[in-house]
């Protein structure tokens, strides 16, 4: 890869890594401990809202292991790694990074894990 290609895969990794960062008091909001008054909420609002803490809690474990392979990329690019494969040390295709700037593997080694 050229430093062109670089750049513009570092913007894209840092554009995510902001998405992620900026959204991540709504996330933590919604995995919060559920208060809820037992007097005024029905079984269903309880079950509903500890239903919609659970989703919170997985959406935020994705988000964090997300921005681990983010930050991941970012460090290949600064030594020099970004864009080859981990298994067989081949280029990763262009096209597959831009779909997913975080790819470890060629399509070929994707396929066969």
């Amino acid at each position: 890869m050229d430093t062109s290609d670089d750049n513009h895969f570092r913007s894209l990794l840092l554009t995510m890594r902001d998405d992620l960062t900026a959204t991540r008091e709504t996330r933590e909001q919604g995995s919060a401990t559920v208060q809820l008054d037992q007097q005024s909420v029905g079984r269903l609002s309880r079950m509903d809202a500890l239903q919609n803490q659970a989703m919170a809690k997985a959406t935020d474990a994705r988000a964090k292991q997300q921005l681990r392979l983010i930050d991941a990329a970012l460090q290949r690019l600064d030594n020099g790694e970004y864009g080859e494969c981990q298994e067989c040390g081949e280029p990763i295709n262009p096209k597959r990074l831009e779909i997913d700037p975080t790819a470890l593997y060629c399509i070929e080694c994707a396929a066969s894990r």
